[in-house]
C-alpha cells in the first residue's frame, strides 16, 4: 500500500470571515492510498487555531510511510490504533490517513462505507448553508443568492441582532449561529431570548473554549441549545461537555478521523448530547466522508466544498440541503482532473 500526498491550495467563492480571520483560501492535503489500481483518499486542510499547517500535516505523514505498509489489510478501526501512537500529536494527519484507509479499505470490498458500517440513510439530516460575517447588505445578498431551507450564520460583531432582525426579512428558513467564542455568557444569555423569537435552531460555540463556568451559566439559563464546537475537540472532551453544553459538534480533523468520530457520537448519544458533525474550509473529499456519518447525526454542516471557486474532488451532491451519494464505492470521490 503506497502513500501519495497530494497538496492543494483551495480558493473560495467570497472571502470567508467569521469573529477571529478573514481569508480567501486554504491549503488542504489529500492523502491517497494506493494498492494495484485501488485508491483511497482522505483529506485534511490546515487551520491556524489549531495550530496545524500543510506542511506541518505533510512532514508527519511521511515520518510514518514505511509503517503504513506494514499495517495494510487490518480493519479501519485497528489500523487507527495502529498509527495513532505515531500520529497522536497531530490528529490532522491522522485523520486524512483514517479517512483515506476506510475509503480504500471498502472499495476493495466494492461496498459504500455507510453499508460497510450497516447505516440506513432514510433519514438523513439535511446540512445548513453558512453565510459569513460581511457588511449587512453583503449577507443579504449572500443569503438571497442561495436559496436554502437551513443556514448557519456566523456572528460576533457589533450589531449582531441587528443582522439576524434583517436577515429574517428575506427568508422564513432556519437559522443557527455560530459565534465562534465571541459573546459572554450575559450576552449569550440575553441574546438567546431574542434569537428564539427569529426562528434560530441554536447557538454554537458561543464563548471562548477555555470559560467553563460561563458555559455551566449558559446551559443553565440558555432558552436555546448551546452547541460546543471549539470546546469539544477529541474524544476527552465529550464527557467534559456534559451538563455545560446541550450538543456537540465533532470535527474529523480535530479528533482524528472517522474511527474517534463515531466513537464520540456514541459517548454523546450515552450523555444524551445532541449529536453533530461539522466541516472546515474541504474539498468534496472531506465532505464526501463526513456523509456516510449523517444516519447517526442529529445535525449537520458540511457545505464546505459549496464555498469554493475550484473544487479539486467529485463526490456527494448536496442540493437544497439534502444530501445524494455518488454511485462509487467507499466514500465516493474521484480527484478532478
Amino acid at each position: 500500500m503506497e502513500l501519495i500526498l497530494r497538496p492543494y491550495k483551495l480558493l473560495l467563492k467570497d472571502t470567508f470571515t467569521i469573529s477571529r480571520q478573514s481569508f480567501s483560501h486554504k491549503k488542504t492535503l489529500i492523502v491517497e492510498l494506493k494498492e494495484g489500481d485501488v485508491s483511497g483518499y482522505g483529506e485534511a486542510s490546515e487551520n491556524p487555531y489549531y495550530h496545524k499547517s500543510q506542511e506541518q500535516i505533510i512532514d508527519d505523514l511521511n515520518a510514518v510511510k514505511s509503517r503504513i505498509k506494514a499495517f495494510s489489510g487490518l480493519k479501519p478501526e485497528d489500523f487507527w490504533h495502529k498509527m495513532y501512537p505515531y500520529l497522536k500529536s497531530n490528529m490532522f494527519a491522522l485523520c486524512a490517513l483514517d479517512i483515506a484507509y476506510h475509503d480504500f479499505y471498502t472499495k476493495k470490498r466494492n461496498l459504500k462505507l455507510y453499508e460497510f458500517w450497516g447505516f440506513d440513510i432514510d433519514k438523513n439530516p439535511i446540512t445548513n448553508y453558512t453565510i459569513g460575517i460581511d457588511t449587512i447588505d453583503n449577507m443579504v445578498t449572500k443569503l438571497k443568492a442561495k436559496n436554502w431551507p437551513l443556514y448557519k450564520i456566523k456572528l460576533g460583531t457589533e450589531n449582531d441582532i441587528d443582522i439576524i432582525k434583517t436577515l429574517r426579512q428575506y427568508t422564513k428558513a432556519t437559522f443557527r449561529i455560530d459565534a465562534n467564542c465571541a459573546w459572554t455568557a450575559d450576552e449569550t444569555i440575553k441574546n438567546a431570548e431574542i434569537l428564539k423569537s427569529l426562528n434560530v435552531e441554536f447557538i454554537e460555540q458561543p464563548l471562548p473554549a477555555e470559560d467553563l463556568l460561563g458555559a455551566k451559566e449558559v446551559y443553565q439559563h440558555s432558552v436555546l441549545p448551546i452547541i460546543a464546537d471549539e470546546s469539544c475537540q477529541i474524544e476527552q472532551d465529550v464527557e467534559a461537555c456534559y451538563n455545560s453544553f446541550h450538543g456537540i459538534n465533532i470535527k474529523l480533523v480535530k479528533c482524528g478521523g472517522l474511527t474517534p468520530a463515531r466513537r464520540m457520537i456514541a459517548k454523546a448519544k450515552t450523555l444524551s448530547l445532541k449529536t453533530m458533525v461539522g466541516c472546515m474550509t474541504e474539498s468534496s473529499v472531506g465532505i464526501s466522508a463526513i456523509a456516510h456519518l449523517l444516519p447517526q447525526l442529529d445535525y449537520v454542516d458540511m457545505d464546505g466544498s459549496l464555498l469554493l471557486k475550484n473544487d479539486i474532488a467529485t463526490g456527494v451532491n448536496i442540493v437544497d440541503g439534502t444530501i445524494e451519494y455518488s454511485n462509487i464505492p467507499g466514500i465516493g470521490v474521484t480527484l478532478n482532473p
